[in-house]
């Protein structure tokens, strides 16, 4: 089994951007599959890092979000053989979510050379797109690094 991930894109004025990704878990994760997300246009922010219970991570810094999986969920994969935004693995499939609207403005093209970048350390080199952010506010529904941790510690139980 694999993880695989559409990605339709439509450019105008900058790149918008509909994904659907499909990522395989183990059964603890509980991960739902069938989201697709649009991705529209948004504001400056100053740096923050927050978490999903998706197992996504999110940093912004002025304006701009970079999406990626936690270190959780690439353990949870395994190696990565295959990405053109659009990872496969050997283990089991789930959604990246968007955790937060904005315009893509950058997908990691390196990822399609070299998908194991996405188990490679998270924040440098296996982030999965970067957007501006339309809905900062948003923000306040993610959860912080502590608060994820505490969480992935409760389901492992």
């Amino acid at each position: 089994s694999g993880v695989a991930v559409s990605c339709g894109v439509g450019i105008r004025h900058g790149l918008d951007l509909a994904f659907h990704i499909s990522i395989i878990f183990p059964v603890p994760w509980g991960l739902q599959a069938g989201t697709t997300q649009l991705l529209c246009t948004g504001p400056v922010l100053l740096s923050v890092q927050k978490r999903t219970d998706k197992h996504e991570w999110i940093t912004t810094e002025n304006g701009t979000g970079t999406v990626g999986i936690s270190s959780s969920a690439q353990e949870a994969l395994g190696n990565v053989i295959y990405c053109s935004l659009a990872l496969e693995s050997a283990k089991a499939a789930s959604e990246l979510y968007s955790p937060l609207s904005g315009e893509a403005t950058e997908i990691n093209e390196a990822l399609a050379e070299n998908p194991g970048l996405v188990n490679k350390p998270c924040y440098e080199y296996g982030w999965l797109i970067k957007r501006t952010l339309s809905n900062p506010s948003e923000l306040d529904e993610l959860v912080s690094k502590e608060a994820y941790e505490k969480y992935i510690k409760s389901i492992e139980e």
